[in-house]
């Protein structure tokens, strides 16, 4: 007999009070994300809050000519619906998963009105937001000044920290929209990476081998963005 999906496998939500848990647990609603799904458009209005359990969404900046680039990752220690918490009611950004599994979903005027009644729902959303844009920045810098096999090994460790296991499904051309680079750019990289014995890739599936040296090999921005999520959010790190 299997065991219903629990939504305190999303950090947030087990960081919440226990009065707080009981107001929101009959209004979770349990959902299948799966590869590539668009969760939210930008620009448009948002009906759902999101809070993945084994599911990872990415948040795309898209441009005119369709060519995008990832600015963030939520997995099971976030919510996709930040702008809600700020008074926009839209982003500017689109959420697609980018790592298949599930999640819960909650409607939005019921995460703002939890949000304006509740000081502890607020205090722990913020917190994440502020966590989020920390994130945000240094994927830009990122990109921005450090070599495509680092940021690799920086997107991998990321999506790791969301998964269970040590293996990522995801094509070369998936992670170069993600990366916002050619898909020869990404196969150069991951070559860097499995000639050094740091991974191993085959048919759509990475093999992380070696993550003390994935962790050795990428820039500092990886550690910041942890750090913060770990200063901001202890109780998430301790659920």
């Amino acid at each position: 007999m299997t065991q219903d999906p629990d939504p305190r496998l999303n950090q947030l939500i087990a960081a919440m009070p226990d009065d707080v848990w009981q107001r929101w647990r009959s209004h979770l609603q349990w959902v299948a994300m799966p590869l590539g799904e668009v969760l939210s458009e930008s620009g448009h209005a948002l009906s759902h809050v999101y809070f993945p359990t084994t599911s990872i969404v990415s948040l795309l900046h898209v441009m005119e000519d369709g060519a995008s680039a990832e600015i963030a990752v939520v997995g099971n220690e976030g919510v996709l619906g930040t702008a809600l918490f700020m008074g926009g009611g839209s982003s500017t950004s689109r959420a697609v998963v980018q790592g298949a599994g599930e999640g819960f979903r909650m409607r939005a005027d019921m995460v703002v009105q939890e949000f304006r009644r509740d000081a502890a729902v607020m205090q722990l959303m913020l917190r994440y937001t502020q966590a989020l844009i920390t994130q945000m920045a240094q994927t830009a810098a990122c990109n921005r000044h450090h070599s495509l096999d680092r940021q690799l090994c920086r997107w991998l460790l990321v999506s790791l920290d969301r998964l269970q296991g040590n293996e990522i499904a995801m094509t070369q051309e998936l992670i170069g929209n993600m990366l916002g680079v050619r898909r020869e750019g990404v196969t150069a990289a991951a070559l860097k990476l499995q000639k050094a014995g740091l991974i191993s890739y085959a048919r759509g599936h990475i093999k992380v081998l070696d993550r003390p040296g994935l962790e050795r090999r990428t820039c500092e921005c990886y550690a910041v963005v942890k750090k913060e999520y770990e200063r901001l959010l202890p109780a998430c790190a301790a659920a």
